[in-house]
């Protein structure tokens, strides 16, 4: 009984599941089985086994070497080359571990490459792993801190009571390596709020707007002297202060009164313009060389000249003038850049709207010529006084919506220029076939080819003003032809200025 008890306390029993690095068998004597190993070195000597026997029994264990009795180390200390048995008689092979790099601890690489998590938005679960997540670091998922307030640790995720049809997009943002595509059932508002709450940038918002169509807001510099900042905030944000909205009402006020005036002024109780002896050629009742006031369309005398200055029209569109050429001229030496302001197609606007005066002006001075230049220079000024009508355009200048239009027009320039070609080659053939129609019979109004495009064009634009019409049966087939081309033409042009108009809208404003 000792001697059992000596055996199973000793030093020998304790390590009976190590191997020797040079035998062919483990017997284990406390276990009941022997275990039977591949031959790794020569059989030990008959005097060595018997050593090793009487050693035993002492209570000590002696580790034979192999082949060759190379030296080494202890032997004790170094990893057994098989998993020690367990008990029961079981035993248990372990995968091959993979490889690790010098210097990281042992299952890191296997942590970072495989360690997933889950991510709960509203009910639905996904999953995937941290080394995704983890190419956005700035971006709510990507920032270990940031998301760790949403984590739930009885669940072990992350809980989002978020859009759910959304995150298939967000997810795929970092599967992707930033590719940013809206689902087709997610509005585009839901979409972007998505954006903007897990936090991907300006970058990504500005990739998701530029695919739905969006146009990029350019940024306006400001001039960099603080006085020159401020006069230019005053009269080109009109939102940037109270003064300056009080600038852009009066400003406003100046442009409707301009074009009441120039609209007034063409009334017959303002204009006296019957004094004009056509055959004559000459102006007023006394034949001699008048001077054409431009200004109310009426015609006076050198020495009523002082008079029509003070032409109660004459005097409102003065002031006019001057509201603006101030304007003009503030707003230029207050610009960031001369070279853009010069440029812009508003403040071209602006110099076309105030040019007309001072020409009709200069004219009107140096007038001291014969009739024939007389009725010249007033057919010159008319047409020039008709700019004014552009002053309207101004107007654009303080209303959104008429900026919007802009934008939408100048978006839609390719499509308008392919319906105006359509509309062409239908005016040239549709006229064409009515002349021939309609050639046979001496009393139709189409007389030529030229004449018929007149009809034409207002019956394709479902004009149909009813001056010429065709009267033979083959005509009027034509005719039945040019008015359905005419508007199955306009129905696609109609939709696509409408979804252009509605990509322009500001949120919010019925887009």
């Amino acid at each position: 009984m000792d001697e059992r008890r000596s055996l199973l306390y000793s030093p020998a029993a304790s390590s009976a599941g190590r191997q020797p690095r040079g035998g062919s068998t483990s017997s284990h004597h406390n276990l009941g089985y022997t275990e039977q190993l591949p031959p790794a070195a020569p059989q030990p000597g008959p005097e060595q086994q018997e050593e090793e026997g009487e050693e035993g029994e002492e209570g000590s264990m002696t580790v034979v070497g192999g082949g060759g009795g190379g030296g080494g180390g202890d032997p004790l200390l170094e990893e057994p080359q098989h998993p020690p048995a367990l008990l029961g008689g079981e035993r248990y092979d372990q995968p091959p571990a993979p490889a690790v790099p010098a210097g990281q601890p042992a299952g890191a690489a296997e942590h970072e490459c495989c360690e997933r998590v889950v991510i709960n938005i509203s009910g639905l679960r996904f999953e995937t792993q941290l080394k995704t997540l983890a190419q956005f670091p700035e971006t709510l998922l990507g920032d270990p801190r940031k998301r760790m307030r949403y984590f739930d640790p009885l669940r072990n995720e992350y809980f989002f009571d978020r859009n759910r049809p959304s995150f298939d997009a967000i997810l795929y943002y970092y599967q992707s390596g930033g590719r940013i595509r809206r689902p087709v059932n997610v509005p585009i508002d839901i979409f972007s709020e998505e954006i903007r709450f897990y936090q991907l940038g300006e970058e990504a918002m500005e990739k998701f707007r530029e695919d739905e169509g969006f146009i990029r807001e350019e940024q306006r510099p400001l001039p960099e002297k603080e006085f020159q900042r401020q006069v230019w905030l005053l009269f080109e944000y009109p939102e940037s202060s109270g003064p300056a909205r009080g600038i852009a009402i009066v400003s406003v006020l100046v442009i409707l009164i301009s074009i009441v005036i120039f609209c007034l002024e063409t009334l017959p109780e303002f204009r006296d313009d019957h004094d004009y002896e056509g055959t004559g050629g000459t102006f007023g009742t006394g034949g001699g060389p008048l001077t054409p006031d431009v200004f109310t369309n009426s015609s006076s005398s050198p020495a009523s000249m002082v008079s029509s200055f003070t032409d109660p029209f004459f005097v409102v569109e003065t002031l006019c003038i001057i509201w603006f050429s101030f304007e003009l001229l503030v707003r230029f030496f207050a610009c960031p850049s001369k070279a853009t302001f010069s440029k812009n197609i508003m403040n071209i606007i602006d110099i076309v709207a105030i040019i007309p005066y001072f020409i009709t002006l200069g004219t009107e001075l140096a007038e001291r010529q014969g009739n024939g230049q007389q009725a010249m220079s007033l057919a010159i000024l008319r047409v020039i006084r008709l700019v004014r009508v552009f002053r309207i355009f101004k107007l654009s200048r303080h209303s959104k919506g008429l900026q919007i239009l802009g934008q939408t027009l100048k978006a839609s320039m390719r499509e308008l220029g392919l319906l105006i070609f359509f509309l062409f080659i239908g005016v040239i053939l549709f006229s064409s076939a009515v002349y021939f129609a309609e050639a046979d019979d001496p009393s139709s109004g189409f007389s030529s080819i030229p004449d018929a495009f007149w009809w034409a064009v207002v019956t394709m634009t479902t004009v149909g003003y009813g001056d010429m019409h065709p009267i033979t049966i083959g005509g009027k087939i034509v005719g039945f032809s040019v008015r359905h081309r005419g508007g199955a033409d306009h129905r696609p042009a109609r939709a696509r200025h409408r979804l252009q108009f509605q990509l322009f809208l500001p949120p919010g404003d019925g887009g």
